[in-house]
């Protein structure tokens, strides 16, 4: 869901944007030409189409390392030679020709976080499709909950940041942090109200099904008795009443926690006192309570509001009402002047614990005297920055009931399957050598018997001298840990570079490298001042010619968990070049020196890996031009890097094609007249959450595929380490091609992006359509099956 890439599966903006320039017929072009009766708008009716301002001037010039030639800033209109000879005996420059647009224009940027918001609405649209499994629906809503959760602890807490900072500076889309804030809010409470309308028409569907969340009041006396034995014995020790009053100051409130606000009277006395009791859901407690033998469930907060009672016998209970607090999550510190990292970062998580708070959640019908106490009181603006919820607060709870084992509620299960190649008990070292090069796609392939069992082997084969590895998420209980430290314990050298940044995962990054540390793990923590977020394990074995170096390239993370959920690709490899690169790469990552390291193959960000993607763009628009049919192909989660988006605009006006695939957000504006017909853009939302970063160029028929750890954000591109690699053999290009062509062609789970911003969901006419992780499924086992005939036919042979 920015990328929201934790435990929920989309970690992963907003239908309104600045349309102010867009023409009448702007918004009915679609590049994928569907037909009207095949293209179905969310919610919020058919975008407004303004008209489009065309600024007639010079292009202004790109910021060093860009190396956009004039070339890619001509129009469409080549200058004779006779001109060009009469411009030049006149001292004039005729490449330097007036463009069309221009492009440091902030009306050809949307902004990055109503984009993302228009994400959320695409996933929640997942909750409203009748397609889509009940229980799967649910999970949608949780999934959306979740990630405005997220949402308002890194980029709302941000944003206030920049205001409180009195930060004047605008985002490419010539917006203040100020305004960035107020359309947010907008667009956030037109989803949640979305989201509730939909809750509720899910919650009359399960009832079908008699699974429904009840209310207290339609319990039996008997279910009452039962509960109030189980309240009283599970959940009634765990709680601590505080009281809110001039001898007690007002309470601390965790983030994320629900809360009740108990407002109590002594009988026959006329002033009220408040108390705050924290609803134990964290504490291991579940949010929904089974009530009888089927699947009846109720609220642990309503059940704890029918029994105060307990708490405070004798004092009469004049109301009970909900509320619920986000918290900034944005505490990072200077680590330039930090003495000792890990220390630092501890220092961060215990900050953020008591950083300020950014939303305050109530349930509907809250005393106006009690929410405007509880604003003052968490110092938020009563007007703005309180969100009343008619029903259900914290809906990421949901969760929960998405475990319920009912099947045909479910998605058909999935088993990932194994690769073809390493369904063998061979070592998996000899089996990499004789392939040159093994392709992985998750979860439609396991992650297990593959990355998991790469390491394992490594960790155990005496041939093996040393392992190298980045790692930026894993879960707790990780089988990749496990390897590294047997490997240590084996006697090999083992070097782990752990990203103590990755938000929200430092407490576990923390505890696990402590861990390997303490089994002989040399750990180290990157380089200053960047994040360490690519993805790559190297495995140093003694083979038979001497030292070889075996490597996984990754578009994810090393966590089991998200690999069953993420889709990713990755590449086992042993080519000599791209070890070296790696080689290299690990000892800039160990020292953090970086000047004069040479990569042959790899594109390594900071320093690199922009420009090398501004000047394969640059080389398409060339090569275009010389002969035509250029193609650029981009299969990322984000666009948000203004001087990427430039290239690409430079390159759609030269007339080449562009796809780009792109999860979330997207500062592009595709279907432009002039500008940006050339290029379409897709969003893909699913079963999955798309991860995998694939980067294609046509090359004048020498065709070029890369995967990335890096999206093309200015963030990933500037500040952090990320690698871009090539796969270069001709049938896992071919396998990557499928990927593109699979995804571009759904019918199903894509939605093409409009003008102004807004997209439209693609539907399959008369047919049933599939979407692309249905079909990447069904040819993972394909490829499986195909595998097996010609091992047959092989043996046969012989």
């Amino acid at each position: 869901m920015p990328e929201l890439e934790n435990n929920t599966l989309y970690t992963t903006a907003m239908d309104i944007v600045d349309s102010s320039s867009l023409p009448a017929d702007v918004t009915d072009s679609t590049n994928t030409k569907l037909p009207e009766s095949n293209a179905v708008r969310p919610k919020g009716g058919k975008p407004k189409s303004p008209k489009l301002k065309v600024v007639k001037q010079k292009v202004a010039k790109l910021k060093p390392g860009t190396r956009a030639k004039n070339s890619v800033l001509k129009t469409s209109k080549r200058v004779p030679g006779k001109a060009k000879a009469a411009a030049k005996a006149k001292g004039d420059n005729p490449s330097q020709e007036t463009a069309p647009f221009d492009l440091h224009d902030s009306q050809w940027f949307l902004n990055r976080e109503l984009t993302w918001l228009s994400f959320n609405r695409r996933v929640l649209h997942e909750a409203d499709d009748e397609r889509t499994p009940l229980l799967e629906r649910l999970k949608f809503i949780a999934i959306v909950s979740g990630n405005m959760d997220e949402f308002f602890m890194k980029r709302i807490g941000g944003l206030k940041q920049q205001i409180g900072a009195g930060m004047r500076e605008l985002t490419l889309d010539g917006r203040t942090a100020r305004q960035q804030v107020t359309e947010c809010y907008a667009e956030i409470r037109e989803l949640e109200a979305h989201k509730e309308r939909s809750f509720q028409e899910i919650c009359a569907r399960l009832e079908e099904k008699n699974i429904l969340i009840e209310s207290y009041d339609e319990l039996t006396s008997k279910e009452k008795t039962l509960l109030k034995e189980f309240y009283y014995t599970n959940i009634f020790p765990l709680l601590t009443p505080q009281s809110i009053d001039p001898a007690h100051p007002f309470p601390f409130i965790s983030n994320l926690s629900l809360n009740l606000l108990v407002s109590l009277r002594y009988p026959r006395a006329k002033q009220d006192s408040l108390v705050r009791i924290k609803v134990p859901v964290d504490a291991g407690t579940p949010r929904f309570i089974r009530v009888g033998k089927g699947e009846h469930f109720i609220r642990l907060e309503e059940v704890m509001m029918n029994n105060l009672g307990m708490l405070f016998p004798g004092m009469e209970v004049v109301t009970c009402e909900l509320f619920r607090v986000t918290r900034n999550a944005n505490t990072e510190q200077d680590e330039d002047e930090a003495d000792d990292l890990m220390e630092m970062i501890e220092s961060e998580l215990k900050e953020r614990k008591f950083a300020p708070i950014v939303r305050l959640e109530i349930g509907t019908g809250m005393d106006p005297v009690h929410r405007g106490r509880l604003a003052a009181e968490l110092e938020l603006d009563e007007a703005t920055d309180v969100f009343e919820t008619p029903g259900l607060l914290a809906m990421s709870d949901l969760f929960e009931l998405t475990q319920l084992d009912f099947p045909r509620l479910h998605d058909t299960p999935h088993h990932p399957i194994d690769h073809p190649q390493l369904q063998t008990t061979r070592n998996i070292f000899h089996i990499i050598r004789d392939a040159g090069a093994i392709l992985l796609q998750h979860p439609y392939e396991s992650f297990s018997t593959s990355v998991e069992r790469f390491l394992r082997e490594a960790a155990t084969d005496p041939k093996v001298r040393g392992i190298k590895m980045t790692l930026y998420r894993t879960s707790r209980k990780s089988r990749i840990i496990d390897a590294l430290i047997l490997a240590a314990h084996n006697g090999k050298q083992v070097a782990v570079v752990v990203e103590l940044k990755a938000r929200f995962d430092e407490a576990t990054n923390i505890s696990l490298a402590e861990r390997m540390e303490e089994a002989g793990v040399h750990v180290t923590y990157g380089v200053v001042g960047l994040k360490t977020h690519c993805k790559v394990v190297m495995v140093v074995r003694q083979d038979y010619n001497g030292l070889r170096r075996y490597l996984h390239i990754g578009t994810g993370n090393y966590h089991a968990g998200t690999a069953r959920l993420y889709s990713d690709v990755g590449l086992l490899t042993c080519d000599q070049v791209i070890a070296e690169d790696v080689t290299e790469l690990f000892n800039f990552l160990t020292t953090g020196f970086m000047l004069k390291r040479k990569y042959s193959k790899l594109a390594v960000a900071p320093r690199m890996l922009k420009k090398a993607l501004l000047d394969k763009i640059e080389r398409e628009v060339t090569l275009h031009q010389a002969a035509g049919g250029g193609l650029i192909q981009f299969k990322i989660n984000a666009l948000e890097d203004g001087d990427v988006v430039r290239a690409l605009y430079q390159a759609s006006m030269a007339g080449v094609k562009i796809d780009l695939i792109v999860r979330d957000t997207c500062r592009l504006r595709p279907g432009i007249p002039g500008l940006s017909e050339n290029i379409r853009v897709v969003s893909i939302v699913g079963r999955f959450l798309e991860h995998a970063r694939i980067y294609y160029f046509r090359n004048g028929g020498a065709e070029e595929y890369y995967i990335a750890s890096a999206d093309a954000m200015k963030r990933n591109l500037e500040a952090r380490v990320e690698i871009m690699c090539p796969v270069e053999p001709p049938e896992l290009a071919r396998e990557l091609r499928m990927v593109f062509e699979t995804y571009l062609a759904d019918q199903r789970s894509a939605w093409d992006m409009q003008p102004d911003g807004t997209y439209i969901q693609r539907t399959p006419g008369d047919g049933p359509g599939e979407g692309s992780h249905h079909l990447l499924i069904v040819r993972a086992e394909k490829r499986v099956n195909e595998h097996l005939k010609k091992k047959k036919i092989k043996k046969t042979e012989k």
